[in-house]
């Protein structure tokens, strides 16, 4: 295992550097979300596992950079910033948004001869799984209002107009580049899917989560828990110790 001589800080926070033979695990934030959602997963999985938790622009302290719109063109993005990192296979997690982001960096990872050591989706639909929806469209109090509907941001970031102001660009942003993603058909993934979601999610069924099934050749996996789009605040212990079974039992490269 090599480690990059740089950290490639704008993009990827290591909240617990681990020393080698660590799996890495890449995390991939929600609409809205930065990396810092992911600190207390970090935390959870360190020395084990090394969480690479990515920083999109727009947000923080990268909130001077213009956003990315596109899930492709994210997903790009941060596999260009990855390929240090890709000398062994790494693990992917994403929720919401950053699932499609995550399944993009996956397919990218793998048409590049590389080998992404398991996806795992949390709260979206499986990329072949299209809805119409239009959240992105809407003034700033329709915007703000799906957010809090959601339940998953801070509610100190919504009673602060200030900070609010702040992040509203970041949020459009997101919900923009999730509600136009479109999946491109090709060849499945080889690498094992493992999908986390809430039963009562209203932005995704359990069926639409399903569906990830037929995005690979490997181990399928579909785990289900009571509540809504961010069951993970609930469920997060459960959620954790089946990401770190599942890298930690497979066989060190």
């Amino acid at each position: 295992m090599t480690t990059p001589d740089t950290d490639n800080g704008l993009w990827v926070r290591r909240f617990h550097p681990a020393p080698g033979g660590a799996r890495r695990l890449v995390c991939l934030p929600h609409a809205g979300g930065s990396a810092s959602f992911y600190f207390p997963v970090s935390r959870s999985l360190s020395p084990a596992v090394e969480v690479l938790a990515i920083q999109y622009p727009g947000r923080q302290d990268r909130r001077h950079e213009p956003c990315v719109g596109d899930i492709h063109q994210l997903a790009r993005e941060v596999f260009t910033v990855l390929r240090p990192w890709l000398d062994e296979p790494v693990a992917v997690f994403g929720h919401s948004m950053g699932a499609s982001v995550g399944f993009e960096l996956a397919r990218l990872i793998e048409q590049d001869g590389g080998a992404a050591a398991h996806l795992f989706a949390s709260g979206r639909r499986a990329p072949s799984q299209a809805r119409h929806e239009t959240v992105h469209l809407l003034d700033d109090e329709g915007l703000l209002a799906d957010v809090r509907k959601l339940s998953g941001t801070n509610p100190a970031v919504l009673g602060d107009q200030e900070m609010l102001r702040a992040a509203l660009p970041a949020i459009r942003s997101d919900y923009r580049a999730a509600e136009t993603y479109t999946y491109r058909p090709g060849p499945p993934l080889s690498c094992p899917i493992t999908v986390f979601t809430g039963d009562s999610d209203p932005k995704t069924t359990v069926e639409e989560a399903r569906s990830w099934s037929t995005h690979t050749t490997g181990p399928f996996d579909l785990k289900v828990y009571p509540g809504g789009h961010f069951f993970l605040a609930e469920h997060q212990a459960a959620v954790l110790r089946a990401i770190s079974t599942a890298l930690t039992a497979a066989p060190a490269v």
